[in-house]
């Protein structure tokens, strides 16, 4: 891929993530717009606690011409230098980043950025393509230390030391309380500290935070092109061993090979993207919600695992991610995310628990069509969650979740969003949907259908659920579903709000509410309401509150969050119900796959390179928005490439199709709606 260096397409963005929580990010041109693109960006207590080490880094080749940038910073009030981003002739993301120069006087260098697997490690490097004569080249790495949500300032307390290591590297130690910096390399080091000041980040600035910075280096590294290839790895304390072996050309051939070897095993550039967000968590697994700024979320977790692990066959690791969060169940309920740092986690989600129930229906079916049993103690300790959660549920918990004498959900306190549509600008909830929400009772009552195969316990339940939902969620005036009955916990009344979270009760999940006519109507309603190339609006925009735009200051943006925002994750749902209607046929899903899948498989080269966005604008051109690496938004894509709109015979995981797709057809009153 050459991307057009032109905008926007210098600003699209790479990312090498570490499996640690961890990562390396930037743009194509190099200019660093996000106070989180970094070179090494390190989990101190993974996936949490990220500290920024080095930032980045200025480059430039001193020839017999001249001297010429291979590097561009952009710096307060809005200048650009130096000028290397003009001579980036060629970029390509894969396997790792890797840029091609031409210089003025045809002198080409091409430099790569790796970070391999569960290890805080960058391996940088710089090689001669063409030229001849003198060559040198000098990098002036960039360094903070700090939180990466935060902005790092000129202050007397950095160190700027370099200590020499045991293997001939060095170490630097910017403040005390993060970790140490260790560096390799097949050049030269001369110190000559220095701040650079008032770096300027043009996203930061958009979204209406702080945005300039100051940032140290400590010296100059240099090489001699014309001899070999240049050579600077970089680790956070305790990963010194990955980058200590041999010289440096030979520690990164190590590198390289052992990664060349492990990405060529994906089936193909999503499953490869889908790899950077499962990461450890303890002795576990988890997966991170979104790069640059999320750690894992219980939700988010649960609905990519379905894509990330379950269509993929990597059923070990979703057996360990289930089983880590099966420790995490407190009154029935799990964690709607865990602090980035400390250890307190946040029980604030009605539907991450529900989602977790289904993400263990779905892992433990696919095990069984795959013939690998699950150990005892991973069943019981899967077994024991899931009746936990289903329990405190029926007889209520925090923030009034229970079961009512409906049979439905009910969910909701003022102050305290619980839905994935959970925005919230100091005291204002933005869609507080206190009730019983529509995409709630359907995981609700997907979780009793699972729960009746094994136990009578919730049998009567389950009936009067699906009864209440058949008579209560129609709105016959529309042609589709309320939003939220019971609103605000008032009997009988309704929220009518024109939302794409109906679909969930024809696609997205194991066991449909709704067939026949009804089924229809609400497709072809969100097809029409919401549909856009990159997903589902979250609001109608017939409604007044609808935001076209998601920009502008912090309250500004999560005003529109859920206002009208595109949610790509949402695609799963609908294609699934959209191919369901039309009877799951292989013409219908040849046809869902023009037409969904298409645009959002382009996608993949319009922002986070070979991932798809967190969010986009209601409106055209659909700017992506929000994370450009988003889990569950790769995570639904994957699922539905590799589970709904496969062939029987191209199933990846024998079985696993059947089992999501079809498993447990219902009786047919309950989803005609008669």
């Amino acid at each position: 891929m050459s991307p057009s260096l032109g905008l926007p397409g210098r600003f699209l963005e790479w990312l090498e993530a570490d499996g640690l929580g961890g990562f390396a990010s930037g743009t194509v041109c190099g200019e660093r717009t996000r106070r989180y693109h970094a070179l090494l960006l390190t989990a101190t207590s993974p996936p949490g606690g990220r500290v920024v080490l080095v930032n980045g880094f200025d480059a430039s080749v001193e020839t017999f011409s001249g001297r010429f940038a291979l590097s561009t910073q952009r710096y307060a009030p809005d200048v650009e230098h130096p000028d290397g981003a003009r001579r980036i002739v060629d970029f390509q993301w894969e396997p790792w980043p890797r840029w091609t120069f031409e210089l003025e006087d045809g002198t080409r260098i091409a430099q790569e950025i790796l970070v391999p697997k569960d290890a805080s490690v960058c391996a940088v490097s710089w090689r001669l393509l063409h030229g001849s004569g003198e060559a040198t080249l000098r990098v002036r790495p960039f360094l903070s230390g700090r939180d990466y949500h935060a902005l790092h300032h000129e202050n007397p307390s950095f160190r700027f030391d370099a200590e020499a290591s045991a293997d001939g590297g060095l170490r630097f130690q910017p403040y005390a309380a993060v970790p140490s910096i260790a560096m390799r390399l097949n050049g030269r080091y001369a110190h000559d500290p220095g701040w650079y000041r008032n770096f300027l980040y043009t996203e930061e600035r958009a979204r209406g935070l702080d945005y300039t910075e100051d940032l140290a280096s400590p010296g100059t590294l240099s090489w001699d092109l014309a001899d070999s290839e240049a050579v600077w790895l970089i680790a956070a304390a305790g990963y010194e061993q990955e980058i200590a072996a041999g010289s440096p050309a030979g520690a990164l051939e190590i590198v390289r090979g052992r990664e060349r070897k492990r990405r060529s095993q994906f089936a193909g550039r999503l499953e490869r993207a889908g790899d950077a967000y499962l990461v450890r968590r303890g002795a576990g697994r988890t997966v991170v919600a979104g790069y640059p700024w999320f750690t894992d979320w219980g939700r988010d977790t649960f609905i990519a695992l379905r894509g990330l692990c379950l269509a993929t066959g990597r059923l070990d690791e979703a057996g360990a991610i289930l089983t880590e969060w099966a420790g995490a169940v407190s009154e029935g309920m799990l964690p709607n995310f865990f602090p980035d740092a400390g250890s307190t986690p946040e029980y604030n989600s009605v539907d991450g628990s529900l989602w977790y129930l289904i993400a263990v229906h779905e892992y433990m079916a696919a095990r069984a069509a795959s013939g690998r049993r699950l150990a005892g103690g991973e069943r019981q300790r899967l077994q024991e969650a899931f009746g936990a959660i289903l329990s405190g549920y029926a007889r209520g918990t925090r923030f009034g979740v229970r079961a009512d004498a409906d049979g439905l959900l009910a969910a909701g306190q003022p102050g305290v969003p619980l839905t994935w549509m959970d925005a919230k600008v100091g005291d204002w909830v933005v869609t507080p949907r206190i009730g019983k929400p529509v995409e709630v009772q359907a995981l609700w009552i997907n979780a009793l259908t699972i729960a009746v195969r094994f136990t009578d316990a919730f049998r009567e339940l389950l009936a009067e659920a699906e009864e209440s939902f058949s008579r209560r969620f129609w709105n016959a005036e529309a042609g589709c579903l309320y939003d939220v009955v019971d609103a605000d916990h008032v009997s009988g009344a309704v929220d009518a709000s024109l939302r794409p979270n109906q679909i969930y009760a024809v696609g997205g999940l194991p066991f449909p509410l709704l067939e026949g006519e009804r089924a229809r109507q609400v497709v072809a309603f969100v097809e029409a309401k919401f549909w856009t190339p990159m997903g589902p609006r979250s609001l109608s925009p017939d409604d007044p509150r609808y935001r076209p735009r998601y920009e502008g200051g912090v309250r500004e943006r999560d005003g529109a969050y859920h206002q009208g925002t595109v949610w790509p994750f949402l695609a799963g749902a609908f294609v699934e119900a959209w191919v369901r209607v039309r009877g799951e046929s292989a013409e219908a899903k040849r046809e869902a796959r023009r037409r969904f899948i298409g645009p959002l498989l382009r996608h993949l080269e319009e922002a986070g390179l070979g991932h798809v966005s967190e969010i986009a604008d209601a409106e055209a051109p659909h700017t992506p928005r929000g994370c450009p690496f988003q889990a569950w938004s790769v995570g639904e894509l994957i699922r539905l490439e590799r589970v709904v709109l496969a062939q029987e015979k191209e199933s990846q995981v024998p079985g696993l199709k059947s089992q999501v797709t079809s498993a447990g057809r219902r009786r047919p009153d309950l989803r005609s709606g008669t």
